[in-house]
């Protein structure tokens, strides 16, 4: 009798009631699967049930049991595109919990912490802290609900933001809500990295170099293009598994800079006359509007959720080990550290410089009042601290544009981008956000702003989006918590962007985050 292959064996044809077991490919994918068509979701092993087992005989029993194991092993079969494989984001799975933590911690803390204080300026003390602390909560909340519906419909992995939008609200209507907010998350980003990079370079070669320095230093434009040049290069990695590494430098040197940052900060002698009473002007409306945009800084400061399904699609995933399981537990662990940055940078800066806090937030603010105090080799070693940590952040935030620009390129030639065509785009989108960067050098300053815009990403479409795809009991607690949350989300997201646009045309907050005096 001529022998079978062993995946022969095993597989089951589909049909709109069966699917076929999962098949891995070297780069992960799965095979398609038929969607089942009743509410109750198939899975492999649910034919093999002890009530179908309890009239078989022990060696059928035993070889059905054996069957059982290995189905649950091979997975819970997950229909993907084929060109998955091709594309950066989801070409290796082999990611594992601590690279969920690394990814997250790199995305999660970085420039934007260094704004708190100024949130806390307007705010003062109660309101500062409470808003911080309403704002994690809520985040790790909604962090949490992308981590579930990441597989949320049996046979399918949603792997970028925008897929699982458009799954809960609609092919068009998904795209035209999530896309916006999250290419402007991604290329804003990665632009205003290159202005904080570029500026930072400037200032350790300044404090490096001494004031005795007889070189010809560059220009602003020119750190901005050697910060984009060392971008670039890095860049060349290439899948999101791929910038692991740098993903844990990214981690490290954000943990270690927040850290020496507040505790310098502390350590000095605070400025005279210094005060606490939150920042206010004359008109009523006018400090409505600035506390509105403090709010939007302290939005902006929870930053990544556009990156959770990205990061969570680079694991694999099997019926009793679910990708959910690994991404959470590295999660919990990312964002434990992320409040021991975030919160002594908000409270230990606002302590340290009161209302006297410039625009450019907590390192701004360091060296303008204590570079004279502080030896310079602890201020050139965190000025590098926050360059590596922004080139580390530039990776894994371009990442998106780059699958999209891949995305587009295979969907048109139906084969995988040559090394040459993937270098391409990433030297394009490099230089792109160097000539935007350029032109509109005050992006950095719109920290508000951007947290009004990019706010749904984070606090509201993922409750929405929690409702229609799981669909809890209507008029339940959870359908009436989720609404509301998600519509509270919208509701600020309005508010914040209003105040960050008035802040701009009014107060003229058009300043570079490291302007030294």
């Amino acid at each position: 009798m001529e022998e079978r292959p062993e995946t022969e064996l095993i597989s089951i044809p589909a049909t709109p009631r069966v699917s076929t077991p999962e098949i891995l490919t070297p780069s992960g994918q799965r095979s398609p699967r038929a969607a089942s068509k009743e509410g109750k979701s198939w899975t492999p092993t649910s034919f093999i049930s002890p009530r179908f087992l309890s009239p078989i005989g022990t060696p059928m029993k035993r070889v059905l049991v054996n069957m059982k194991g290995y189905l649950e092993e091979v997975g819970h079969l997950t229909k993907l595109n084929p060109q998955d494989a091709w594309l950066p984001i989801t070409e290796s799975r082999n990611g594992n919990a601590h690279y969920a933590a690394f990814h997250n911690l790199n995305a999660g803390v970085g420039f934007q912490a260094l704004v708190l204080p100024v949130a806390f300026a307007y705010l003062g003390w109660s309101w500062g802290i409470l808003s911080l602390t309403i704002a994690y909560c809520w985040q790790l909340y909604t962090l949490w609900i992308l981590v579930q519906l990441h597989e949320a419909v049996p046979g399918k992995r949603y792997n970028r933001y925008v897929e699982l939008a458009q799954a809960a609200f609609g092919e068009r209507l998904g795209v035209w809500l999530a896309l916006f907010p999250t290419v402007y998350l991604s290329a804003g980003t990665a632009t205003a990295l290159i202005l904080i990079g570029g500026e930072t370079m400037k200032l350790f070669f300044q404090i490096v170099c001494g004031p005795t320095c007889t070189s010809n230093p560059l220009t602003t434009v020119e750190w901005y293009l050697v910060f984009t040049s060392l971008s670039i290069v890095l860049s060349q990695l290439p899948n999101l598994n791929s910038i692991a590494g740098l993903s844990l430098i990214g981690a490290v040197t954000a943990i270690t800079y927040s850290t020496m940052v507040w505790i310098l900060s502390v350590s000095q002698q605070r400025p005279p006359s210094i005060s606490y009473e939150p920042l206010s002007l004359s008109q009523p409306s006018a400090s409505v509007f600035l506390a509105m945009n403090a709010l939007g800084i302290i939005a902006f400061s929870f930053r990544g959720h556009n990156l959770a399904l990205e990061i969570q699609s680079t694991m694999p995933s099997t019926f009793k080990h679910p990708a959910r399981v690994p991404m959470w537990k590295g999660a919990k662990v990312a964002y434990f550290f992320i409040a021991m940055c975030l919160f002594p940078i908000a409270i230990g800066g606002f302590w340290a410089y009161g209302n006297q806090m410039p625009p450019g937030g907590i390192l701004t603010a360091l060296y303008a009042f204590h570079s004279h105090d502080i030896s310079r080799g602890i201020l050139a070693l965190t000025f590098l601290l926050v360059v590596f940590n922004c080139l580390s952040s530039f990776q894994i935030y371009s990442m998106p544009a780059f699958d999209s620009f891949e995305a587009g390129y295979t969907s048109r030639t139906n084969r995988p981008c040559s090394i040459w065509v993937r270098s391409g785009f990433r030297v394009f989108f490099g230089f792109v956000s160097f000539f935007i960067g350029v032109a509109l050098p005050f992006l950095s300053s719109l920290a508000g702003l951007l947290g009004g815009l990019t706010l749904p990403v984070t606090f509201a479409y993922p409750c929405f989006m929690w409702v229609l795809i799981k669909q809890p009991p209507k008029y339940s607690f959870n359908w009436y918590f989720n609404w509301i949350l998600g519509w509270l989300g919208v509701g600020f997201s309005l508010a914040f962007s209003i105040g960050g646009i008035w802040s701009m045309v009014n107060d003229g907050l058009k300043l570079k985050f490291f302007k030294p005096n």
